[in-house]
């Protein structure tokens, strides 16, 4: 659908006064919700309101960023595609790329928060930095696929706790089996989890931020030493070298490309902390920060586990036809009694649970954003913040309860779930994709509008941009691929059919709502003196 032509309030610049806030700031007068006096004053040039409680500091936002991403984690529990696809060598030089390739990306959405702090994210830089001709649709669009997406992760992150936990019952009882409406269970006790967290214990998050980091890193350092001093060993040659094309491609390199899913999800999320801005202390200066210092730190913790486990994996075949469905349970299996087993696997759920505890609150307040920015129906509800705890609770509890009626999809055809979750990938590349884009026509056709940052990327700025917006396009364009050449129904990857379903609904909510409701966050900005 090609975007209306502007009407009269579309017809702005970035910077443009159209919004003078009227009524009183509910946090006047309190140093815990004011925040630093650059927090203040971004808020006014955007147009926002303070109702958030900026109990966050510098060190609790960085340690925010790393627990909630767990690239370690994730990518030594959910690696069967890349070792499916690519093999030991396979998963380790698809690893180095796109740790390369997504720091240009990571650091391009860094210095967009340093200049917006918003929880809004994506859809918000979309709505400041596209031609004011499209920001209306950009935006709206931006903004639902962001939506969707976290939405989507967060059950994915709940789901992929389950069925570990299935598996481990599946390796001490192995008459035990597992059944699709059990993992729906599981999802349903971790929901509870989070939201408990979340909400009845959210003053105590920000305080425990900088324990729950100690414990990201403890977990690293024994799972370390576990692969590297326990472990059996494979020559350097066969991790290096070794590749594995087990969806019998006509070439390794389709493989190989098909296979880089594994190390693309891990990256993924790497900017939920600037979906927490309006929550963090001096926000345009931390957040970037904690953005970047969150991915690259965890990247390099990543890479050591990496390559641990891939000289403890003796059989790339064995490993992915293991009973338990978990290719890291079967190379602990093979040094470890099952008691062992459970105790180390218990080490990295522990962090993972958190990790999903984090990133519902991160989708949470992408949601409360958005429909305070009139993008999705029932706005008014959504975006109510409890006015004595100082967060967004009926935001929380949506993203809680998407989560749950997700997982009961999961009771009919895990297929099904599993092509929604993997929603998750392919929407997020998109928004980052077009945010990237915008920024980049910004710095081109007038820069001088371009707000303050506190956190630049210099004078290589744009070409890192554009570095950035490239990967994007080329790892949403190989996250579509099937795992091989002639997949079945449950193979089949679903992404592409859901992500085109995904944003013809967007189309048609701003076809039937976003027009007449939505005018993007661009209308509250003020100018910048």
């Amino acid at each position: 659908m090609p975007p209306e032509s502007p009407q009269p309030h579309d017809r702005i610049t970035s910077f443009d006064t159209v919004h003078t806030m009227e009524e009183e700031h509910p946090a006047k007068g309190r140093p815990e919700m004011e925040g630093s006096p650059q927090d203040q004053d971004d808020m006014t040039r955007m147009g926002k309101i303070q109702e958030l409680k900026r109990n966050f500091r510098p060190l609790a936002a960085l340690s925010f960023s790393a627990v909630l991403q767990a690239t370690w984690e994730f990518i030594l529990i959910s690696n069967t595609q890349g070792l499916e696809n690519g093999g030991l060598a396979g998963v380790f030089w698809s690893y180095m790329w796109t740790f390369v390739g997504f720091g240009f990306i990571i650091v391009s959405l860094a210095e967009m928060a340093s200049m917006a702090p918003t929880s809004g994210g994506q859809y918000h830089w979309v709505s400041e930095f596209s031609s004011p001709r499209y920001q209306k649709f950009l935006s709206y669009t931006t903004g639902w696929m962001s939506v969707l997406a976290w939405q989507a992760g967060a059950a994915s992150g709940s789901f992929l706790t389950g069925t570990i936990i299935q598996g481990l019952i599946s390796l001490r009882d192995p008459s035990y089996e597992p059944q699709n409406w059990h993992g729906t269970l599981f999802v349903f006790a971790m929901i509870a989890v989070i939201y408990f967290f979340n909400v009845y214990a959210a003053s105590w998050m920000p305080r425990i931020q900088n324990i729950l980091l100690a414990l990201h890193l403890i977990c690293w350092v024994v799972i370390v030493v576990v692969l590297f001093a326990m472990a059996p060993h494979n020559s350097a040659k066969t991790v290096f070298t070794s590749f594995h094309n087990g969806g019998n491609w006509s070439a390794m390199g389709i493989s190989l490309m098909i296979g880089q899913i594994t190390a693309i999800y891990g990256s993924l999320s790497s900017d939920a902390t600037a979906h927490m801005s309006e929550e963090v202390t001096d926000a345009g200066r931390y957040v970037p920060i904690a953005i970047a210092w969150g991915y690259f730190g965890n990247g390099i913790l990543a890479l050591i586990v990496i390559v641990g486990f891939l000289f403890a994996l003796p059989s790339v075949p064995d490993a992915l036809n293991d009973g338990t469905g978990f290719p890291f349970i079967y190379v602990f299996r093979q040094f470890l009694s099952t008691s062992g087993v459970n105790g180390l696997t218990a080490i990295i759920l522990v962090p993972v649970i958190f990790s999903n505890i984090l990133f519902n609150a991160s989708t949470a307040r992408q949601t409360y954003a958005f429909a305070r920015d009139r993008g999705l129906p029932f706005a008014d509800w959504i975006s109510r913040v409890d006015p004595h705890r100082r967060i967004p609770v009926r935001a929380i509890a949506l993203s809680c309860t998407i989560s749950g009626l997700l997982s009961l999809i999961n009771i009919g055809s895990q297929i099904a779930f599993n092509a929604i979750i993997s929603l998750n990938v392919a929407a997020l590349m998109y928004t980052y994709a077009v945010s990237i884009s915008c920024v980049i026509y910004r710095k081109i056709a007038c820069p001088e509008t371009l707000p303050p940052r506190r956190w630049s990327l210099g004078t290589f700025g744009l070409a890192i941009n554009i570095i950035g917006l490239l990967y994007v396009a080329f790892a949403l364009f190989w996250s579509f691929w099937p795992p091989s050449p002639s997949p079945s129904a449950r193979d089949f990857n679903w992404s592409v059919v859901i992500f085109v379903g995904v944003f013809i609904v967007s189309l048609l909510m701003y076809a039937f709502q976003g027009r007449r409701h939505y005018v993007g966050p661009v209308v509250a900005v003020q100018r910048s003196d």
